[in-house]
């Protein structure tokens, strides 16, 4: 027992009715808070059927679910991270301290990474009262799409096309490693993440872009997307696109590529009727958002990481 609650763990994939449960409580919040409190990579693991290294924390009262904590332990050079939800009538009752410390516990008090999806100071009061410390900002920005676009300059050979499956599959995973080689949590993913993806609802080839070289070497990528669509249940808000992912080879940095890509892809956007368009930068990465803001992006909002630096 943890503040007056009892968390229950399970590890691995949740039975069906669990695992509903789960997914409920996710979406009434997303519904009450105007914004997922889940990454979409832990919902999609939820989904599909999850890693069998993750653990599930879950708080229940009276049969029903208030609480739950997806608590990753499978990045091994970053730790094990942790992303929580309570129902939006049930906070301020120990709920979410009760979840953060049964995953310190489950972690041994190893270094434990713990995400905000918002910077709410309900969140930074809970992280801090349980011993977290700030430690790392993802930044939202955004940016109008009936604003005038630049013309996208592509280096010289490159070609740019859309992403065509049971083709691309392997040569995109190399590519995503290589771009995000220093994020593991892009860099690292998986034939099944990436596949996981593809079978939403919400993907669009003709918005995954590609490019290659002039050798037929992929050397670029912008994968974007849409939230909010008539099809896509999980969003409460008009449809608003998204710079999901971005990335070059090593091979094409410094070309000009990445720019050219980010305004191919605000231009699929827009010819889709979007009027705005949002992405996610490491607010450390001073040259990324150099680049968006001279494409019109400014800050809007940010997830938080807090870090427990656990004992030794």
């Amino acid at each position: 027992m943890t503040d007056g609650w009892q968390v229950d763990l399970a590890q691995g994939e949740l039975p069906a009715a669990t695992r509903d449960a789960v997914l409920s409580l996710i979406n009434g919040a997303t519904r009450h808070d105007g914004m997922r409190p889940l990454s979409e990579h832990a919902t999609l693991h939820l989904r599909y059927g999850g890693d069998r290294e993750v653990t599930h924390l879950m708080v229940w009262d009276a049969g029903t679910l208030v609480g739950y904590a997806h608590l990753d332990t499978t990045d091994k050079v970053a730790g094990p991270s942790a992303e929580l939800v309570v129902e939006p009538d049930r906070r301020g009752q120990g709920i979410g301290a009760a979840l953060t410390d049964a995953a310190l516990r489950v972690t041994d008090l190893r270094p434990l990474r713990l995400w905000a999806h918002g910077d709410s100071p309900e969140a930074a009061h809970l992280a801090h009262a349980r011993g977290f410390r700030r430690h790392r900002s993802l930044l939202q920005m955004r940016r109008s799409l009936y604003a005038p676009l630049p013309r996208p300059l592509l280096p010289p050979g490159v070609q740019v096309r859309g992403f065509v499956k049971d083709q691309d599959e392997a040569a995109w995973l190399a590519l995503n490693s290589e771009a995000f080689a220093a994020l593991p949590d892009q860099g690292g993913w998986t034939r099944t993440d990436l596949e996981a993806r593809l079978r939403e609802d919400w993907f669009d080839p003709a918005g995954l872009l590609v490019a290659f070289d002039a050798a037929g070497a992929m050397v670029g990528t912008h994968w974007t997307k849409v939230h909010g669509a008539a099809n896509h249940h999980d969003h409460v808000h008009d449809p608003i696109g998204e710079v999901y992912v971005l990335g070059v080879a090593a091979s094409a940095r410094g070309t000009g590529l990445g720019r050219a890509l980010t305004i191919l892809g605000l231009e699929h956007l827009r010819e889709r009727g979007l009027d705005a368009v949002m992405l996610y930068v490491d607010d450390s990465n001073v040259s990324a958002k150099q680049v968006y803001e001279g494409l019109g992006f400014t800050a809007w909002d940010a997830d938080v990481l807090y870090l427990h630096d656990g004992q030794a």
